[in-house]
């Protein structure tokens, strides 16, 4: 099978955009994750809020993710990769976050968090496949 190397290269250049940002996003949940465990132990209101307005940037930059792994899927219509969702933070467990700042609505908050990250290693690894299928393809095309 014979594949353009432009498209191979367009649909590199797309992978390393997603890698790019996964690594604005994973940023932002270790931020939220430092001012987590600060909240728990020592901080209040103020330390939620923070750690909410990180997610919040987190949640953004994993959306903009999401469309660039859309671009990716459509450079790479021969490739299967798979991506599931990203940040999850319901209204109501903000609101009880900061409404009720206990050490029980910290951890919950701070186990979404962990999983998030676990999300973002994840996606990490199948877009580093995808390089790797790249490569092999440029591989074969050199032969």
């Amino acid at each position: 099978m014979s594949v353009n190397p432009k498209e191979i290269q367009e649909a590199r250049g797309v992978a390393h955009q997603v890698l790019d940002l996964l690594h604005d996003v994973e940023r932002q949940l270790k931020s939220a994750r430092n001012w987590g465990i600060y909240d728990m132990f020592r901080g209040g209101m103020f330390a939620s809020l923070i750690k909410h307005s990180k997610i919040d940037k987190a949640e953004a930059l994993f959306h903009r993710v999401r469309i660039k792994l859309e671009e990716l899927q459509k450079e790479l219509s021969d490739v299967a990769v798979s991506f599931g969702p990203g940040v999850q933070i319901s209204g109501f467990e903000r609101f009880m976050d900061i409404a009720f700042d206990n050490i029980i609505s910290d951890w919950m908050v701070q186990s979404k968090i962990s999983n998030s990250l676990g999300e973002v290693a994840r996606i990490r690894a199948d877009v580093y496949r995808v390089l790797e299928t790249l490569d092999g393809l440029e591989r074969k095309q050199g032969t």
